[in-house]
């Protein structure tokens, strides 16, 4: 079944016509990216079923996700130094056989701190797809980049927020067994991604022979680059600051202030990511047609209104403005990493692993704070706190514009870094 796949994938995608995007192998990245990212949100999706089982404190809750998001965000910008000189097409299915290992000892864990072990292997596992994925989908995007990180991205969402909800399914609140179930998720990846990763090798001799590094942008000096990358990186913590807050704490505090039971809690947590989800893919062919720092602005700087209210309101609403905060906050990804990616010709290895393992060291370090916090103060006072973090989108402000003609162009001339 795995060599008829890989044949028909082969077969299909061999010979791009022109510089039109070789849309099954961006859909068979967002689909891996859906697989790999369902795995990571089901540790935060059982919190409550850890926390009751191994009387955890919020603060040893918030050391979970810290090793997994550290695990995550160090190795990242290594990695994808690495593959910008030595692309490694099957290093896609050697990460998610790391999520695997980190699936079955959570399994089957039977102390906290083999918990920590299978987060962290998850952790690795994501550190090694995501620079590699990320420039597959890159490869594949015949010039349209935020399509194609919009579609890459929308996978990883759909993904996080399909973890709650099969969480509540498959585990509920007691069957921490259960999680062994999900090794199938993880084998069906390492299927799809071994096949992607032959299509990979065999069209990176082309891109490297075919297609020239993207133009740089020669008026803009060392100074205002670097200054604008602090910028994107200030924009990415507020982002996955507030985003993390949610993910791992959501439940407690529908739990705490609404006394919903934990499978609602979940359901409701599935809600958000899949509003997360649908955002995702708005902010790429968006910043294609109007403009990348547009979209930043709308995204970050737009959900401030609606984090500051969240705190004061009912049941009901706060369902609503979760979901609206998740569509709107999430849309600004693609964009900031396309508009990095531009600012930096000829990195997409290490950008992507920069802005990625930033974005999941951010979280991991939200995660420990807010639940130091929370510990001390309340799960409450930890989300009025989030509701200032969209402010920092004000920053946006300060970005230089970045004005790329949206025609596409022959392969030959296409402005794409491969690596």
């Amino acid at each position: 079944m795995a060599t008829e796949t890989a044949q028909n994938l082969n077969e299909s995608t061999a010979t791009p016509a022109g510089s039109e995007a070789v849309l099954l192998i961006l859909v068979t990245a967002s689909f891996s990216h859906l697989l790999n990212d369902t795995i990571q949100s089901l540790i935060p999706a059982i919190y409550p079923v850890l926390k009751d089982s191994f009387q955890l404190s919020f603060a040893q809750i918030g050391l979970i996700t810290l090793t997994f998001q550290v695990t995550a965000s160090l190795l990242q910008p290594l990695v994808g130094l690495y593959t910008d000189h030595r692309p490694q097409p099957f290093s896609l299915a050697v990460g998610m056989a790391f999520s695997l290992v980190g699936l079955v000892l959570l399994a089957f864990a039977n102390s906290y701190s083999m918990i920590l072990v299978a987060a962290a292997s998850v952790g690795l596992g994501s550190s090694i797809f995501h620079p590699e994925a990320s420039r597959l989908a890159r490869l594949a995007s015949g010039g349209r980049y935020g399509f194609a990180q919009s579609l890459f991205q929308v996978g990883g969402n759909a993904g996080q927020s399909l973890g709650p909800l099969l969480a509540a399914l498959v585990i509920g609140a007691r069957a921490r067994s259960n999680v062994i179930w999900f090794t199938l998720v993880a084998l069906v990846g390492i299927v799809v991604l071994y096949n992607a990763g032959r299509w990979y090798r065999q069209n990176l001799a082309r891109a490297h022979k075919h297609i020239r590094r993207p133009v740089s942008h020669t008026d803009l000096p060392p100074a205002q680059i670097r200054w604008a990358l602090f910028i994107l990186i200030s924009l990415i913590f507020s982002k996955f600051f507030y985003l993390e807050s949610m993910r791992s704490y959501f439940t407690f505090y529908l739990i705490s202030r609404f006394h919903v039971g934990v499978q609602h809690a979940q359901l409701l947590l599935f809600l958000f990511l899949f509003s997360v989800a649908a955002g995702t893919i708005l902010g790429g062919p968006i910043g294609d047609r109007f403009g990348r720092k547009y979209v930043i602005w709308v995204s970050i700087l737009g959900a401030a209104p609606l984090t500051l209210l969240l705190p004061y309101v009912s049941l009901g609403w706060t369902i609503v403005l979760s979901v609206l905060i998740g569509i709107i906050l999430s849309s600004a990804f693609p964009a900031i990493l396309v508009y990095a990616q531009e600012l930096v010709p000829g990195k997409v290895g290490l950008i992507s692993g920069l802005f990625f393992g930033f974005a999941f060291g951010m979280a991991g370090i939200g995660s420990a704070v807010f639940g130091q916090l929370a510990d001390r103060t309340s799960i409450e006072y930890v989300y009025w706190v989030c509701s200032f973090l969209p402010l920092i989108g004000l920053l946006t402000g300060f970005l230089p514009n970045l004005e790329r003609p949206a025609t596409t162009v022959p392969v030959g001339n296409e402005r794409c870094e491969c690596g």
